[in-house]
């Protein structure tokens, strides 16, 4: 699966208290950028509302992988619904907790899952959701002499220069747009400076 070129996510820790037919909805988002660290905040949230009776949650990572669960409450009304909301603002990279504290009133399999959606909503719409950009890490390797040459092609295209070296020959560490490598490359080339080398790195990040 390539890597998309621009994501939606939220950066940032929030809480969202929703009170529904006397029930608290406690939801909570977090950024998830693997799996190995839901469960430490899955155990964080039990902890801090060790009154609640059900702490449901879903998270979808950029890689396509998703999760969620009912955690006890009639199957099909809380974690699907959960990740239906993380869905409807396409972001990814996103886990949302919702923890129900429950007040005395059942509120039957509709309404319960309308709740748990809009719980899950609340918290995201309240949240900064930013849109990053897909970078890959490249290095470019020439004389000194290129030097402003380089930095002239750089400052057309959405690059950020990480590092630059000078020694007995210039590099230059940045991150470029995956969809701007090719491009850069060709005018590298295409000004005659053969001596220009672009090293791409299998690694990429989103900024």
């Amino acid at each position: 699966m390539n890597p998309p070129d621009e994501i939606r996510t939220i950066d940032d820790f929030r809480e969202v208290t929703t009170t529904i037919n006397k029930s608290s909805f406690i939801a909570k988002v977090y950024p998830l950028t693997s799996e190995d660290v839901f469960k430490e905040h899955l155990l964080n949230a039990k902890k801090k509302h060790y009154n609640a009776s059900h702490h449901c949650y879903a998270y979808k990572l950029i890689n396509g992988n998703f999760r969620y669960s009912d955690a006890g409450e009639p199957n099909g009304s809380a974690g699907i619904r959960i990740l239906n909301a993380i869905e409807h603002f396409r972001l990814v990279n996103q886990l949302v907790i919702v923890s129900r504290i429950f007040g005395g009133v059942k509120l039957g399999v509709g309404p319960l899952g309308k709740a748990y959606y809009e719980s899950a909503s609340q918290v995201l719409n309240d949240s900064k959701i930013s849109t990053k950009s897909l970078f890959q890490k490249v290095e470019i390797l020439s004389d000194i002499e290129h030097s402003s040459l380089i930095h002239r092609i750089l400052a057309n295209y959405q690059s950020i220069v990480l590092d630059t070296e000078y020694q007995e020959t210039l590099k230059l560490t940045c991150l470029l747009r995956n969809n701007e490598i090719e491009s850069i490359s060709k005018k590298i080339s295409d000004s005659g400076k053969n001596k220009i080398m672009l090293k791409i790195h299998p690694e990429f990040v989103y900024r």
